[in-house]
């Protein structure tokens, strides 16, 4: 492992396993948006009922619910650089066989679904090695600035340069954007097996533990802080309403707004745009209000964001609200994982992330079902003000927490910080 010395800040060095696996992380996130922003798409042309299109949205949450605590407790006892590449091998063979099916015209919802399903499920290990892995590459002391460069890259690599490129490549054939997301997986995988880093031996397993044993003491220690309960709590609620607002932002653009292909793709760059900004200024927030009362003022402005999105009938308008969404979201997801980092035992970080990050995604499929119906019952704007009313109650839910002994700004505070599931 190596550092360097900026301006009198450690940082984690270029050279070695972090600059391969930032590499592999960036390039996967330029993959994974070509494919988050084409599946929609390609949904909407294959079906007319909103009902369906949240479908696909709904089944590639589902199984962080049957998968993602097991996965966090097998990430904890393999090799996960091993686990890492394998699973992106297979991804990367399974998106080139849909792209190749999608170019052929056998292309279909249900197609849909059992890919996004199939390829969650691969991530419920791949998420919690990769959160393992780092440790492993870099200083403890520079865990922080390895995590922000990672998430920076990430947004760049998704945001800003993935979903504008989905039009262009959509141009060339509705296969395109997958048969480079295939690419990207496959290029990863081959990064992250290149690593040459020891890792670690493992402890001997204490006579009679068990999975089911290491899963549950995660869970206990999420539930016995009241911090980290009313935040899993509040980003569980916040989730349901995402859900219904991933599932149905589609047909929100293309249809109430007539948006199209272009304002579909300037909504998910001003979302990127606005969490950057908000990586800024997280330090700010922080620093006047406390963690956890950055969280809830989060919270509510990301609400009245949401009540702009679904009553103002304004493309650019739209855009705006996302913008601030996706800003004050950055401010959420930044102190949420970084209070769970500092509440959590060093120990169990692993099995409590993943315990927070499957309750958190639980409610993501009931979510995109009930977006699907309310914008079939009552119109297509409806998603965003139900979004509103779980993000009301999210609020509610943080209140208590506030009682709870957290410092202002810990020491080391980074600007930005790995993303947590919300």
């Amino acid at each position: 492992m190596a550092t360097v010395e900026s301006a009198g800040v450690r940082a984690p060095a270029w050279r070695g396993g972090f600059g391969r696996l930032w590499s592999a992380a960036v390039l996967s996130s330029f993959g994974d948006a070509l494919r988050n922003a084409a599946l929609p798409l390609l949904a909407v042309r294959l079906t007319d009922r909103p009902l369906l299109v949240a479908t696909v949205t709904a089944c590639g949450y589902l199984p962080w619910l049957a998968f993602g605590l097991l996965g966090g407790a097998v990430a904890d006892r393999v090799d996960q650089r091993r686990a890492m590449w394998t699973v992106d091998a297979l991804r990367g063979l399974l998106v080139a066989s849909f792209a190749v099916a999608v170019a052929l015209g056998h292309a279909s919802i249900g197609l849909l679904i059992a890919l996004a399903f199939t390829l969650t499920t691969l991530q419920t290990l791949f998420d919690n090695a990769s959160t393992a892995l780092l440790p492993v590459l870099v200083d403890r002391e520079v865990l922080g600035s390895a995590n922000a460069r990672l998430l920076t890259g990430q947004r760049i690599a998704g945001g800003l340069l993935g979903a504008p490129a989905v039009p262009l490549l959509l141009a060339a054939g509705a296969a395109a954007p997958f048969a480079v997301d295939a690419a990207t997986f496959l290029v990863a995988a081959a990064l992250v097996a290149s690593l040459r880093t020891a890792v670690p031996q493992r402890r001997a397993a204490v006579a009679g533990s068990t999975l089911r044993r290491e899963i549950a003491q995660g869970l206990r220690t999420l539930v016995r802080d009241r911090a980290l309960r009313g935040l899993c709590a509040a980003t569980a609620l916040c989730n349901i309403g995402m859900g219904a607002q991933l599932a149905t932002l589609v047909v929100l653009v293309t249809g109430w707004l007539h948006g199209g292909t272009v304002g579909y793709a300037a909504a998910g760059t001003a979302a990127t745009l606005g969490s950057l900004v908000g990586g800024v200024v997280n330090r700010r927030f922080v620093a006047r209000l406390g963690r956890l009362r950055a969280v809830l003022t989060a919270g509510t402005a990301q609400t009245a964001a949401l009540v702009v999105m679904g009553s103002v009938r304004s493309l650019p308008v739209l855009v705006a609200a996302i913008a601030v969404f996706g800003l004050m979201g950055m401010v959420w997801n930044i102190n949420t994982t970084t209070l769970m980092q500092e509440r959590s035992p060093a120990d169990m970080l692993g099995r409590v992330s993943s315990a927070f990050r499957t309750l958190s995604y639980a409610g993501v499929p009931l979510g995109a079902l009930l977006g699907g119906a309310v914008a079939t019952a009552w119109g297509l704007n409806t998603p965003p003000l139900l979004t509103a009313a779980f993000f009301v109650l999210a609020v509610i839910a943080l209140i208590p927490a506030l009682k709870v002994n957290v410092p202002v700004v810990a020491p080391h505070d980074d600007a930005m910080t790995a993303h947590a599931p919300r």
